[in-house]
């Protein structure tokens, strides 16, 4: 009797079963409507309230403010909905109900009230939790008994990633700055719920994949061939236990509450001027502030106490791990500008209208741009459709929906712009730059770690921090000696763009795969949590920073507000370059 796994493999697309290429478009949605609205959020709340399509009037900073908790608790919650689909859901019904949350905090944006806002992203943030660990989960569960084919799932899952943050950024932002807030916040909506259905009726395909875990899992039962997991294996028979104490739990408890709680009242003392963290105000020093620089010393403490507890080897290895999670939130406060202050810079200090033989080499790039990779993804629906339509009609059917109304946009939307003289690049279209250099330049990535040429850990690492920082150089060299309402040429934007995207090519991969190489068997899930951690610290202090924009262009210049980003990166990246010896003792041999 054939198993799931192999059923599941019997019909394939591209030399992959076909339940591959449904979790890609289920993934492709997701990302649509997430980076759809995320491109729009920051740039809705700070645009102008007078207008034919007005925004809310905040400041950058409180903007800011508001979208650095967003993308800060959007990588915490999937610790949590991790372990609830480990425990009692299940993969598959996380995902499920992920999605309906998410679709629902997508409709609650639409309605632009500020309680439907705070809702839609209340909402956003809790699906997310569900969605994103679970659905990459699923795959490993699918390739357990193919490991030698699990790179190769895992690259043409990314590029589903990144398609649906493509069309998402380009389609949602356009319907939004052209047509209205409510409509881009819409769509976003529309394909997240689409999404949902088109996962929901694939069921049949995947058998008992996915469904709730068993409660013991045989460590024998894994593949020789996978030396990953060999790997932990072995390291696990030799490793003591390291139990959390009652002083390291007491320390998680007041950590976290403190984080939470300073996630929490940031927005809410700069919007609504009520500071929980009053108290601890010592003199002009914020409270908050104040607040955090005591839970991250109390981190520390525990993180220092836990790690001094391990053996010589296994200790050396976890602090080369938390070295790499420290420089990981330099890379992410630089990286992550791209969802609030560039956006403010796009849309405040760029040219972007053109007009005669430029409007219509731009019009021609873009529709290349668009309809090309929407070609070839449509190719794949094609073949997905051929093999699987009387095993899921309805999720198929689904799909077909899909695709005919992103045809439909983005051909009104190309004749709309084709038949204008003047064309005004949406703020959005920028963003878009970063998903289409990863799909051009991953595979050229990919062969250089895997050629002889492959750089160490902190080699990678310092590229990827010092290559970013080059982009944000040139931005600062263009917007150098620029007065009040001048414009910066776009070609200045679309390099900072590309530089910043090598740079992630560089260091995001490398990130997740050194925690499980450095850090003991029984941890991994732990460690995971911690490196998410380190992200989503990057990401709030991104935005935070970021906020600042008009205050420091104000009192200083755009330049030097640019240079902040281009002068820490390269610090960072010198240092942990630097520290390459030290490194490869710490990892005793782990490459």
């Amino acid at each position: 009797m054939n198993t799931d796994i192999e059923n599941l493999f019997k019909d394939k697309v591209l030399g992959h079963p076909t339940g591959l290429f449904v979790l890609f478009f289920t993934e492709m949605w997701e990302r649509f409507s997430f980076y759809g609205m995320r491109v729009l959020l920051v740039n809705f709340l700070t645009f102008s309230v007078i207008g034919s399509n007005p925004g809310w009037g905040w400041s950058a900073e409180n903007a800011g403010a508001l979208f650095g908790t967003y993308a800060m608790l959007l990588y915490i919650t999937p610790i949590i909905g991790g372990i609830v689909a480990d425990k009692l859901t299940g993969y598959r019904l996380a995902v499920i109900i992920g999605s309906i949350i998410m679709a629902l905090g997508h409709a609650s944006m639409a309605i632009e009230t500020e309680f439907s806002l705070y809702l839609g992203l209340g909402l956003l943030v809790v699906g997310t939790g569900f969605f994103k660990p679970n659905i990459t989960s699923i795959i490993s569960e699918m390739y357990k008994e193919n490991p030698e084919k699990k790179d190769g799932a895992y690259t043409i899952f990314y590029m589903g990633v990144n398609a649906g943050a493509f069309f998402g950024m380009m389609l949602c932002g356009y319907l939004a700055e052209k047509v209205g807030w409510a409509y881009g916040f819409g769509l976003a909506g529309i394909f997240m719920l689409l999404g949902t259905l088109q996962f929901t009726f694939s069921g049949n395909l995947f058998g008992k994949i996915g469904e709730k875990p068993a409660e013991v899992y045989e460590v024998e039962d894994v593949p020789d061939g996978d030396d990953h997991i060999a790997e932990i294996k072995e390291r696990e028979i030799v490793e003591k236990p390291n139990p959390f104490t009652l002083l390291d739990k007491i320390l998680i408890v007041i950590c976290s509450v403190i984080g939470l709680g300073y996630a929490i009242n940031d927005p809410l003392s700069k919007i609504g001027s009520i500071d929980m963290f009053s108290a601890f105000k010592i003199g002009t020093f914020d409270g908050q502030y104040v607040a955090i620089l005591i839970a991250l010393g109390l981190f520390l403490f525990l993180v220092i106490g836990r790690v001094l507890r391990y053996t010589a080897v296994v200790r050396d290895r976890m602090l080369a791990f938390i070295i790499f999670a420290f420089f990981t939130v330099f890379f992410w406060l630089s990286f992550e500008q791209g969802a609030s202050s560039l956006v403010l810079f796009a849309r405040d200090n760029v040219d972007r209208v053109l007009v005669g033989n430029s409007a219509m080499v731009f019009n021609i790039i873009n529709a290349l741009l668009t309809v090309v990779p929407l070609c070839i993804i449509s190719y794949v629906l094609f073949d997905l459709w051929r093999k699987t339509y009387n095993k899921i009609p309805y999720s198929n059917i689904v799909l077909v929906i899909c695709f005919l109304l992103m045809w439909s946009i983005v051909g009104w939307m190309l004749i709309r712009e084709f038949s204008s003289e003047v064309s005004e690049i949406t703020v959005s279209w920028f963003s878009v730059l970063n998903s289409f250099f990863i799909i051009v330049f991953a595979s050229l990535f990919s062969k250089w770690w895997e050629s002889n040429y492959n750089p160490s850990a902190a080699a990678k690492y310092a590229l990827g921090l010092i290559i970013m920082a080059i982009g944000f150089g040139l931005l600062a060299f263009g917007a150098f000696g620029i007065e009040a309402g001048v414009k910066v040429s776009m070609v200045w934007l679309i390099l900072a763009y590309l530089f910043h995207t090598l740079g992630e090519l560089c260091l995001s991969p490398v990130g997740l795969s050194y925690v499980s190489k450095l850090v003991p068997a029984r941890m991994i899930a732990l460690m995971f949590g911690m490196w998410y951690l380190a992200i989503a610290i990057g990401n709030k202090l991104a935005a935070v920073i970021g906020g600042q924009i008009e205050n420091i262009t104000k009192e200083y210049s755009l330049s030097v507000f640019f240079l902040i980003f281009t002068i820490v990166p390269v610090v960072a990246g010198l240092v942990i370059l630097g520290l390459n010896p030290l490194l490869k003792r710490l990892m005793h041999g782990v490459r």
